[in-house]
């Protein structure tokens, strides 16, 4: 990856709808460089997709929790197999420190997200959790 390359990411991130020609003018570039160089990007994986992100008005209505899990050794890939089956759970980190497992678990309600913890707790080789209720987004920088 070069300059160009960084500079094109970099408006994807800004607007990923943005079109080639637009990015061209602003690049100061043929469209047709853009665009080889997005087939590129694509072809060997440094853009992986496109994406829809939800603005907080449609996420409204849903609690959202950082759930940190500590987990026995050598027990983590069959609790990431099961956490791969609860759809409340959004993202699952693998971290250095106290804790093993960082988790996104969105939810309908209170009461769900407590049913969702209890079934984390269920899991073999979960040894304990810690969750932190998401209250509200002050950054987001996330692509």
């Amino acid at each position: 990856m070069d300059d160009l390359d960084e500079r094109i990411l970099s408006l994807l991130a800004g607007d990923a709808r943005m079109s080639v020609a637009v990015m061209a003018r602003k690049l100061a570039v043929a469209r047709s460089t853009v665009q080889a160089r997005l087939e590129r990007l694509e072809t060997s994986g440094v853009i992986a997709g496109y994406t829809l992100r939800l603005g907080e008005t449609a996420k409204g209505g849903h609690i959202r929790a950082t759930v940190l899990l500590s987990v026995e050794p050598r027990a983590q890939p069959p609790v990431l197999t099961r956490l791969k089956a609860i759809p409340e759970v959004q993202v699952a980190h693998t971290t250095s420190g106290r804790f093993d497992i960082s988790l996104l678990v969105v939810t309908k309600t209170t009461a769900d997200l407590d049913a969702m913890l209890d079934k984390l707790g269920e899991i073999p080789g979960v040894r304990s959790s810690e969750s932190l209720i998401h209250l509200s987004t002050k950054i987001d920088r996330s692509v």
